[in-house]
């Protein structure tokens, strides 16, 4: 009996060891492992950098004087800008109107900044009266107004003057506003 109790008692041993492992390994497999320690990075001293941002290179035009960008110009250029105002006349007159005294006095003041320009002023008159007539009226016109601005200092020698008449109207109309834009005196520059 001895023998049966020893073996009982390995057997008891062997399940219970048995046993033990078993439930180990149960929770072994149940639970899953801890994830790895982040990998130790090693803190740098803080360095600040300073980016360097290249600008475009800008080049810089020389700024050119008022008299410089307007000898840059063409006479085509100049003209279509129309520096000079035109003045309008009465009907069947050629003396200067009042309110064409501050026209020609501004006009006066641009000629004397740019003193080397030379002018042309146009006589035009409307389609009233014949051809012969309209010329010698718009020679007066055109005179005149030469007059005028020889009053206000500027040499004759820069003005020249021409009478178109009738022929070449401002408006082709054939009434009282028409006539009335038609009857003036131009200004065209023609040297600079």
């Amino acid at each position: 009996m001895k023998k049966v109790i020893i073996f009982s008692l390995a057997f008891l041993m062997v399940f219970a060891a048995l046993s033990s492992c078993r439930g180990r390994a149960t929770v072994e497999e149940l639970t899953p492992p801890p994830p790895p320690p982040p990998p130790e990075v090693e803190e740098q001293p803080e360095v600040e950098t300073i980016e360097k941002i290249e600008e475009p290179v800008v080049v810089k035009e020389p700024e050119l004087t008022e008299e410089e960008i307007f000898m840059s110009k063409t006479l085509e250029e100049i003209n279509l800008e129309a520096p000079l105002q035109m003045i309008h006349f009465d009907y069947d007159k050629y003396f200067i109107r009042d309110d064409a005294k501050p026209v020609l006095e501004a006009n006066a003041d641009w000629l004397k900044k740019y003193d080397t320009v030379v002018i042309l002023i146009e006589g035009h008159c409307d389609e009233r009266g014949t051809e012969e007539y309209n010329l010698a009226l718009g020679e007066k016109r055109a005179k005149s107004t030469l007059d005028y601005l020889a009053s206000l200092g500027i040499s004759a020698d820069k003005i020249k003057t021409i009478s178109y008449g009738k022929s070449l109207p401002l408006d082709p109309g054939h009434n009282e506003i028409s006539w009335q834009k038609n009857r003036r005196a131009q200004f065209l520059v023609i040297k600079k």
